[in-house]
């Protein structure tokens, strides 16, 4: 089974969604299940990860929904206040929807760049284990040097990184944050997503060679045992189709093994989230 493991859905709402902005307009529109099955059905995708893309009980209810009515919904990454006092009854009363498998927070969006290590969000996190879901971790370059202090701490929960932490591809820049990398991928509990690259590039004037370095480094650092694609879309569509985001990732990975590209593109997402 090939599986695209980060893909949002969205009714679009210009308070609610004010991340969009205006240099971003493609896809300042709705984006649903009609929408993106046919992408799926013209790359041989059987399925897919919905993420949330704004933090609230009511973006749970409407991927779950989305993900109970679309059979090629194989998962959701949701978002719950893991410091609330009643963190543990919330990922109770969650654990009846079984194709919620993990949360995420926007890390990169606060203010506070080492905010994953207040202690209220590490006891929260630290519950999670228990209920047998997973993290994505949604950060910036900035934040990777936390990000290690803060995965050291729980080396029994399984973490994903999103898009490779966002590094500043359209600067070429890479020294710094391929060090964090390499450090990051020395916990074995945290895989990597090959996902959200071309947002992070010239939006107008990329090639595929930008990208390369890039993906040297997570595949050098993390193993194919680690590494999942992810398309990102539609947030992608502000670079690239669909075609294009795939396409990268299938070229790079066209030279390995058959069973490293099982991996890459399905089982490894399988195992993760336990779909």
């Amino acid at each position: 089974m090939r599986i695209d493991a980060h893909q949002h859905f969205w009714k679009y709402n210009e308070v609610r969604d004010s991340w969009i902005t205006d240099d971003m307009a493609v896809i300042q529109r709705n984006f649903l299940p009609e929408d993106f099955k046919p992408l799926l059905n013209d790359n041989k995708i059987d399925g897919s990860i919905i993420v949330q893309s704004d933090q609230s009980k009511e973006e749970n209810i409407f991927q779950l929904a989305n993900a109970l009515q679309n059979e090629f919904v194989k998962g959701v990454v949701g978002w719950i206040d893991l410091q609330s006092d009643n963190v543990s009854e919330n990922l109770e009363y969650y654990k009846e929807f079984k194709k919620l498998k993990g949360f995420r927070h926007v890390l990169q969006g606060e203010r506070q760049r080492d905010f994953m290590l207040r202690p209220n969000f590490k006891r929260g996190i630290g519950k999670l284990r228990e209920f047998g879901y997973t993290y994505d971790l949604l950060i910036f370059p900035d934040q990777l040097e936390y990000t290690i202090q803060f995965v050291q701490a729980f080396p029994d929960q399984p973490f994903v990184l999103d898009h490779i932490a966002k590094p500043y591809i359209k600067d070429k820049k890479i020294d710094d944050w391929k060090k964090d990398i390499e450090k990051l991928a020395s916990f074995e509990n945290v895989y990597c997503k090959v996902s959200g690259m071309v947002t992070e590039a010239h939006w107008k004037n990329w090639t595929k060679e930008d990208f390369v370095p890039y993906m040297d480094v997570i595949s050098e650092s993390f193993g194919s045992p680690r590494l999942m694609y992810g398309s990102d879309w539609p947030v992608c569509l502000v670079a690239a189709s669909y075609e294009q985001v795939i396409g990268l990732v299938n070229d790079y990975f066209s030279t390995f093994s058959p069973h490293e590209q099982e991996l890459i593109f399905g089982k490894n997402a399988i195992r993760f989230y336990n779909l």
